[in-house]
């Protein structure tokens, strides 16, 4: 098997070198961007690229433009790293389309695990799992969701979320829940980040959003009545 293509975007060289160190030992092989212009030429370049790492605090575009960027033409999931505790800083990345959200100083190792599970969520699904429900199809294997028919565009995120939810049918899921089994890691993070995107979730749905119902001080349940 090629080794899959990680791009890692960091004015810090040290950082770069840090994160291409370890995710080389794992078999991926890294491109390096310094700033979020050389990032986009190198985006653009490569059409193999599997991940993006992306530091927020940037010369020439910052992360979050570089994430609106590629989120225009592409869904690869991408990482985003920043030396900002707040919340809000959070959520913006998830709202410009990242799919996960990494704050420094950050282990080595757990950036790899987190680079693993996206990776494998992203691209090692069962070919044959297709599941239909209520007007919604969704095809795990091409990510690629129809309402009635239709293509909507997701974010990987979000196809993650709405697959759970169809799969976790009629069952009432707490955010906890949710944010440990879709994000694929014991999440530390805000649960209002489950807010955002069933929010978001919900608007690309149209009516088919009122499946996703609130079940209020605990999650949410997906039912198609």
């Amino acid at each position: 098997m090629n080794k899959l293509k990680v791009l890692m975007v960091d004015d810090e060289s040290r950082m770069r070198k840090l994160v291409n160190d370890f995710l080389s030992r794992q078999n991926y092989e890294v491109i390096e961007a310094a700033d979020g212009e050389e990032a986009m030429d190198a985006f653009y370049a490569d059409k193999d690229i599997s991940l993006v790492i992306l530091d927020v605090m940037m010369p020439k575009m910052d992360g979050w433009e570089v994430c609106k960027e590629i989120r225009k033409n592409s869904k690869v999931p991408i990482i985003m790293l920043t030396a900002k505790g707040d919340e809000r800083d959070e959520l913006q990345g998830f709202d410009c389309g990242a799919d996960e959200y990494i704050s420094k100083p950050f282990s080595p190792k757990i950036l790899t695990a987190r680079v693993d599970a996206l990776v494998r969520r992203a691209y090692m699904v069962d070919s044959n799992e297709q599941l239909e429900i209520g007007g919604i199809e969704i095809d795990k294997s091409a990510h690629i969701v129809r309402i009635d028919g239709q293509e909507i565009e997701l974010s990987f995120k979000e196809f993650e979320l709405l697959s759970y939810f169809v799969d976790n049918k009629g069952i009432a899921l707490s955010r906890e829940k949710i944010l440990n089994n879709v994000w694929n890691y014991d999440y530390f993070g805000d649960a209002r980040t489950i807010d955002t995107h069933v929010k978001k979730l919900r608007k690309k749905m149209g009516d088919k959003g009122d499946y996703i119902k609130t079940i209020w001080g605990m999650g949410y349940k997906f039912e198609v009545q």
